[in-house]
């Protein structure tokens, strides 16, 4: 049975662990898909790189209202989806390359489980199983989409995240069901392709994680771009032929489709484990349990990202990865993980960006709370990029009793750069008095509708 010093399971963010201080260790890389896990292959780099070309599209067809005689004739799915992947397949390719040349790693290529404290056995993807112990054991095992047990959903071909982008051509007819930030982005790219895009959810907006009205106002634009249906649930699907499908709501309409993607949310993979047998323990919704150190209740044995974060973000995973690449090599100099001011954005249109408290959150919690929001259209910049369109605004939250920002919330073009300086702000603890005029801000830039909305804040404050 081979021991090694360090046994690291996935490739995501955990790859990033290893550098050369871990050269002189004996390690173990344990791979059940492709190098790069979800954020590389499946998730938001090929995603992101598909929105591109969907903002082409829209600034295309969107030319004549500002004069601009341009026009939109569809999109080359095959030859966007081959570009896409052309890229990104030999950086996962190269990836384990890389780790192979090593001599101090050896890469298992397969499905693995525990099998008591610290030891493993892999299933290996060319057949036959190793058993590998190590003296300390890392997961970073990810997380993968859910699929809902929905009448007739075993007759037709679902498509998640994972394969979506994978089609052979452009769906005329999408069916999307989720109303998240991963069915809202990739009802975007298709919309803005050219389908006729549906999207399902039992909510009464879209992104209700988000601050009511981001969710409000982002459910209002997008409603003009695809056909938006809420407090409806997908109750059963009926087969057509030729791979079509109808879909039948709670509400009681119908629609149909050709090709159905379900993104009702993501699972951690740890059940696929068997932690029990290693003293791993999880929560109740199967998230690895860890303290601030990423330490789980098993001695050794550290996990990150989407296998112990609620928060399924790769800046989260990379951070997490930051702390326990620390804490290996510093076991007497432990150092915390920071997840107080987790960021997200979403890449549609409108994009949007937001970190901290929602006003609900707020005021939930007691918080005596400021409120300022500046729309896009008040600054030269904002004012030309949004034209006729009207709404786009950022919107930021502080507690009047600390002065400090509790929230921001980015709704418009590039709302997630944008975001940035009030990230920051909340990271370094930086009073909102000076945060607009102790710096100077570039005018005409974009960046200006954070400033006036700063010093909207500070007023609210009374400062």
């Amino acid at each position: 049975m081979p021991h090694y010093d360090l046994v690291l399971i996935g490739t995501g963010s955990g790859n990033t662990i290893l550098d050369e201080r871990f050269d002189d260790l004996s390690i173990a890389v344990i791979e059940r898909g492709a190098f790069g896990g979800t954020c590389l292959n499946r998730g938001c780099i090929p995603s992101k790189m598909f929105v591109h070309p969907a903002e082409v599209a829209d600034a295309a067809a969107g030319g004549p209202r500002l004069g601009v005689r341009t026009s939109y004739d569809g999109a080359d799915w095959p030859a966007i989806r081959d570009r896409v992947f052309a890229k990104i397949n030999p950086l996962a390719r190269g990836g384990k390359a890389y780790r192979e040349e090593a001599s101090h790693i050896t890469v298992h290529t397969g499905t693995c489980r525990f099998t008591g404290d610290r030891t493993l056995v892999v299933d290996l993807e060319a057949g036959g199983s190793v058993e590998v112990t190590g003296d300390r054991v890392v997961i970073a095992t990810g997380g993968r989409p859910v699929v809902p047990d929905i009448p007739g959903l075993d007759q037709v071909t679902v498509h998640t995240s994972d394969d979506v982008m994978h089609l052979e051509s452009l769906p005329r007819r999408l069916g999307v069901v989720g109303g998240g930030y991963v069915g809202s982005e990739l009802a975007h790219v298709f919309a803005s392709y050219g389908s006729e895009v549906v999207q399902v959810d039992g909510s009464s907006v879209l992104l209700t994680t988000l601050d009511e009205d981001v969710s409000r106002l982002f459910t209002d634009a997008v409603r003009t771009q695809w056909d938006v249906r809420l407090e409806a649930e997908l109750e059963r699907v009926e087969p057509g032929p030729d791979g079509a499908m109808t879909l039948h709501l709670s509400d009681g309409s119908q629609a149909e489709v050709d090709v159905l993607l379900v993104a009702v949310g993501r699972r951690p993979n740890s059940d696929l484990l068997d932690l029990d047998t290693a003293g791993v323990q999880v929560d109740d919704k199967g998230l690895i349990m860890v303290d601030e150190h990423q330490r789980t209740t098993a001695q050794g044995v550290f996990a990150l990202g989407d296998a112990s974060s609620p928060e399924p973000l790769k800046h989260v995973a990379n951070q997490d990865a930051r702390v326990v690449q620390h804490n290996l090599l510093n076991p007497d100099d432990l150092v915390v993980s920071d997840h107080r001011f987790v960021p997200q954005a979403v890449f549609a249109s409108p994009q949007v960006a937001s970190v901290g408290l929602t006003e609900a959150e707020a005021r939930e919690q007691g918080i005596d709370v400021a409120v300022a929001t500046r729309e896009y259209a008040d600054t030269a910049h904002g004012w030309a990029l949004v034209q006729e369109e009207t709404g786009h605004f950022v919107k930021l939250l502080a507690d009047r009793g600390t002065g400090r920002l509790v929230g921001a919330h980015l709704i418009g073009p590039q709302a997630s750069v944008l975001v940035q300086p009030l990230i920051q702000a909340m990271s370094f603890d930086q009073p909102v008095v000076g945060l607009a005029r102790g710096q100077y801000w570039i005018h005409p830039a974009l960046t200006e509708v954070v400033e006036n909305a700063l010093v909207d804040l500070e007023a609210e404050l009374g400062a």
